[in-house]
């Protein structure tokens, strides 16, 4: 009898990429859900042997979905498959419950020997083949942005974690493909900060070129300064400085060498730039996102709820350097 197999991820992108890694030669029937809700609902209806468990996702996230399979003793083995590698993630949902943790992107070697250790497979290691994608999907595309951006994110967060020593929430990322004169009213999370500070730096790499900016909310310099455990914690014009190239350096870093990791390049770094100080955010990016007519623009919130600290990310890809990641993207995972 098939093992019955739910995928659970918001990412259209994602799901198919787990089901890729699934052995090819277990004997498997595979469903999907798009969030946490409607893969209780699914459970609650159909039985499932194993269900494979995003976090982050709409309508009811990860761990929400955990909490109610152990408070209804919902019959089915949990594996979480995620972007956020923190470790307080993955000690909350083993703590819930969950078999076990595996990171994004999924490599069908570990998946393998993953199932094999609790006795679910025995065969090898091979990939599942699946039919191809619609390459004129703007949406699938949209969705194969999200997810490479989401591993990256996560990364970053996790040692953003590791310095600070709090957990970082993590976000949907929200992604926009929009001309760059319409970028203000793509970012309207941010956009009700009255006054920001920004650090911009540029990055490239063969056929692959963006900006990345991490945007700080002022009234949150005084928190931030706690947290980096500054030898002094008296604010002045130099700590803030300080602390805002910090912080940017950190994330930034991180959330490129994610990227670097999934598409196998390597990008050089400009210096950063303090692009703007205690000024309002419309006027900063009218002022210095122009050069490039169509942009998609990847907003990433994070937040520090134990400091009430909250401070964006945001990279900003030309539409050909896009481009140009899908196409690895797609290479890489066999896809193409």
């Amino acid at each position: 009898m098939a093992v019955r197999v739910l995928i659970c991820d918001d990412s259209k992108f994602a799901r198919r990429q787990l089901a890729r890694a699934i052995p090819k030669q277990w004997d498997v029937e595979i469903q999907f859900a798009e969030d946490g809700q409607q893969a209780l609902d699914m459970i609650r209806s159909s039985h499932f042997d194993i269900t494979f468990l995003d976090l982050n996702m709409p309508v009811l996230d990860g761990y929400q979905a955990m909490q109610t399979i152990r408070n209804e003793d919902l019959q089915t083995l949990v594996v979480v498959v995620s972007g956020d590698v923190q470790a307080q993630a993955r000690q909350r949902m083993m703590k819930l419950g969950a078999m076990d943790f595996i990171a994004k992107p999924v490599d069908s070697s570990k998946l393998s020997a993953l199932l094999k250790q609790y006795g679910l497979y025995t065969g090898e290691a091979q990939q599942r083949q699946l039919t191809g994608y619609d390459e004129d999907d703007l949406q699938y595309r949209l969705d194969a942005y999200r997810e490479l951006i989401n591993v990256a994110m996560g990364q970053a967060g996790d040692k953003l974690a590791h310095i600070l020593g709090e957990f970082i929430h993590l976000p949907i990322p929200n992604v926009n493909q929009i001309a760059s004169s319409e970028l203000s009213m793509a970012i309207a999370e941010i956009q009700h900060k009255s006054y920001v500070s920004a650090v911009s730096q540029g990055f490239v790499s063969a056929g692959i070129k963006g900006e990345a900016l991490v945007i700080f909310n002022d009234t949150d310099f005084g928190s931030l300064v706690e947290l980096l455990k500054y030898q002094s914690r008296t604010l002045s014009e130099q700590l803030e400085i300080e602390a805002l190239m910090d912080l940017s350096n950190i994330l930034i870093g991180a959330c490129l060498n994610g990227l670097s990791s999934q598409l196998g390049v390597r990008f050089s770094l400009n210096h950063p730039i303090i692009l703007g100080r205690h000024c309002d955010l419309e006027q900063l990016l009218k002022s210095n996102v122009s050069r490039w007519n169509q942009v998609v623009a990847i907003e990433i919130g994070y937040s520090i709820h134990s400091h009430n600290v909250n401070f964006d990310l945001l990279l900003l890809f030309p539409q050909d350097a896009m481009d140009a990641m899908f196409d690895k993207l797609m290479l890489l995972s066999g896809e193409s």
